[in-house]
């Protein structure tokens, strides 16, 4: 292997995902990988699964295998110390003593973008050759997936004129209030930040290097919601390589009492198989006994990939496709599993707006779209395609 691979494990609640991430990372290191296997779930469950005690700081707890779960009071102190800080001094102007200030300066997404930051870490140190991830579930994995594009909004559009203004404003307010306002330091702690952020959404979106994996059950609520999050990774420019349908009952479960459970999977299972063409989809049994300590993890990364390596891109990911020809340019987005009318596109310069139901994105075009009008759009079901013509801008395509 010649470079780091990143894999993230997220679904529903529930499904699993702890189990597969840490089987995963236990198949890799016998293969003879450096792993780590890191939980940016807050509810942390990983140290449950393994059965031994985990911290903030990597754990070796076998040949080739590491295993951390995210300690965000270690990571502000070491590296958001002028931002913490000023939020400490902000909150204990407001009148909350230091206990409490110390708590409410962890603002919300700051787990999550430690979780990011770890990444990046991990991977410009070069000291694994795989790092699993066990994400938290569902919803909160898209917030956090989808915290770069935002930030780099808010980065290019708000942040310079934020700091403006801090600038022509601090030496009068400091005249007539005591209000503690953010310094130059918070604001450089900010842009470093941001740009640590960008490097990390660099890393995530190269398909050769990171894949999202889906944890599902064979059950109808369950697979829904891991298709709407399949819909929304690929919004956001993620790649998804795999499909595990976890706790799938055996054929000797019988049919007495698991008779009607058994069929009732079989169906959801074609129902998968179809939804999730051509993502390759593996199946874990359910087990005699929990799933628990590291015996247990081995039998199930057995039973899961058998010969397959778990490390290997495993599908081909694309998610956005960009081509020119004669003068006509096209965008294409991979957006599964949405309806026609769901979809929402408005173009302002160098940015088109996606909305697909309640999750926008701003898309930055390529410089070759730069001045394009857009022409229109036509989606087939799984690829919205968006035609531009060089050189005027601002039309708001209908999607056909």
């Amino acid at each position: 292997m010649t470079q780091m691979r990143i894999i993230l494990y997220t679904g529903k609640g529930g499904v699993g995902k702890t189990t597969v991430s840490a089987a995963t990372a236990l198949r890799a290191a016998r293969l003879g990988y450096r792993t780590l296997v890191m939980s940016t779930d807050p509810a942390h469950s990983l140290g449950d699964s393994l059965d031994i005690p985990l911290s903030g700081e990597p754990r070796q707890i076998r040949e080739n295998l590491w295993a951390q779960e995210l300690d965000i009071y270690r990571e502000i102190d070491q590296h958001w110390g002028a931002l913490q800080k000023w939020l400490h001094v902000l909150m204990t102007w407001r009148g909350a003593d230091d206990i409490l200030a110390d708590e409410l300066a962890v603002v919300p997404g700051m787990e999550e973008l430690a979780g990011l930051l770890y990444l990046l870490n991990y991977h410009e140190s070069g000291a694994y050759d795989v790092i699993v991830v066990d994400t938290a579930p569902t919803g909160e994995t898209l917030r956090l997936l989808s915290l770069p594009d935002v930030m780099h909004w808010w980065l290019s559009h708000i942040f310079p004129l934020q700091r403006n203004i801090a600038r022509l404003t601090r030496p009068v307010l400091s005249r007539v209030t005591d209000l503690p306002l953010p310094g130059d330091d918070v604001f450089a702690a900010v842009q470093e930040l941001f740009d640590r952020l960008e490097r990390t959404r660099a890393i995530l979106t190269d398909g050769s290097v990171s894949s999202v994996r889906l944890v599902l059950n064979p059950e109808k609520m369950v697979i829904k919601e891991s298709q709407r999050a399949y819909t929304y990774l690929s919004l956001y420019g993620y790649a998804a390589d795999l499909i595990v349908c976890n706790r799938v009952l055996p054929p000797g479960a019988g049919d007495g009492y698991f008779g009607g459970w058994r069929r009732a999977q079989a169906r959801y299972m074609s129902e998968v198989s179809d939804a999730f063409a051509p993502l390759p989809i593996l199946n874990a049994p359910l087990f005699e006994r929990e799933v628990l300590g590291l015996d247990m993890l081995d039998r199930f990364g057995e039973a899961l990939y058998g010969e397959t390596d778990p490390v290997a891109v495993l599908h081909d990911g694309h998610v956005q496709r960009v081509s020119a020809d004669d003068g006509k340019l096209q965008l294409e987005l991979l957006l599964p599993f949405t309806p026609k009318e769901d979809i929402r596109l408005q173009q302002a310069g160098d940015e088109l707006l996606v909305q697909v139901g309640s999750q926008r994105r701003n898309v930055v075009l390529p410089r070759s779209f730069v001045g394009a009008e857009t022409t229109g759009a036509r989606f087939d079901g799984r690829w919205l395609v968006i035609s531009f013509r060089r050189p005027d801008a601002g039309a708001r395509p209908e999607v056909s």
